[in-house]
């Protein structure tokens, strides 16, 4: 079974939402026939995983399995 907080950090939630807003951008510009808009759009998107990675190596992102089982071990003893 999944894991029960999967995308539930802030991480995952800033990379989605800068997401979100690019592919509104760039369909907006893409509709209006604008060829920079549409990149800029293209440009948020790339953001998106810039940032929701960064955010993740700062710590602000679900743990990995290792470090969990890590964790675990050491609360244990």
């Amino acid at each position: 079974m999944a894991d029960m907080s999967h995308g539930h950090t802030p991480a995952a939630w800033t990379g989605v939402i800068i997401a979100f807003i690019g592919f509104c951008v760039a369909g907006a510009f893409m509709v209006m026939g604008s060829v920079v808009g549409f990149w800029a759009g293209m440009a948020l998107l790339a953001l998106a995983a810039v940032v929701g990675g960064a955010m993740h190596l700062a710590g602000l992102g679900k743990p990995r399995r290792a470090e969990l089982k890590l964790n675990t071990s050491v609360s244990e003893a």
